[in-house]
């Protein structure tokens, strides 16, 4: 079946592992990942920082196009794309309107602070830092964040407790 799984929360509440995870658990899937597309600008790009400017915003807005394209085109194919990125405040609610395909579903992984903070230090990459921290993080995505979708705490849960949770869920997080 062709759908779009949208895998969003804060930078290191484990979107890339479980959105590969989910995938991998799929007859037909393909694994969207967001970044793709911000580390495909060589010269020229702007990160997305605390007071970032228009063009910062432009950018981001570019990357989200052309996710939910390439996701559109995956299930057009026949495929599940499992979109992995952080979109979070208004930007999820427009991010929905993006995506044509339906069924179109969107994952929130919510753990706590705590459990990111602990998450970013056991990975190699570094996601916190430029005025990014995880309780701030954590606090405008609860505060600024349409509540759309499911919203998982998944500070205690591994990664396939997770994908097996989405999977059962799954109809909780459907946008129509």
């Amino acid at each position: 079946m062709s759908a779009v799984v949208l895998v969003t929360g804060v930078m290191a509440a484990g979107k890339s592992t479980v959105a590969q995870a989910l995938a991998e658990r799929l007859p037909r899937a393909a694994h969207v990942r967001g970044d793709v597309f911000r580390r495909m600008i060589v010269s020229g790009r702007e990160e997305m920082v605390p007071g970032a400017g228009e063009g910062a915003l432009a950018q981001l807005r570019l990357r989200y196009r052309l996710s939910a394209a390439t996701a559109d085109a995956y299930a057009a194919e026949g495929f599940t794309a499992v979109v992995q990125d952080v979109v979070l405040g208004p930007e999820l609610a427009a991010y929905t309107r993006l995506v044509r395909t339906r069924p179109f579903h969107v994952v929130v992984l919510a753990p706590r602070p705590d459990a990111v903070a602990a998450r970013e230090a056991g990975r190699g990459k570094t996601g916190y830092g430029g005025g990014w921290t995880p309780e701030g993080m954590d606090r405008a995505m609860r505060e600024e964040t349409e509540r759309i979708g499911l919203w998982l705490d998944t500070s205690e849960l591994t990664v396939d407790e997770t994908a097996e949770t989405i999977l059962a869920r799954l109809g909780e997080a459907r946008i129509v």
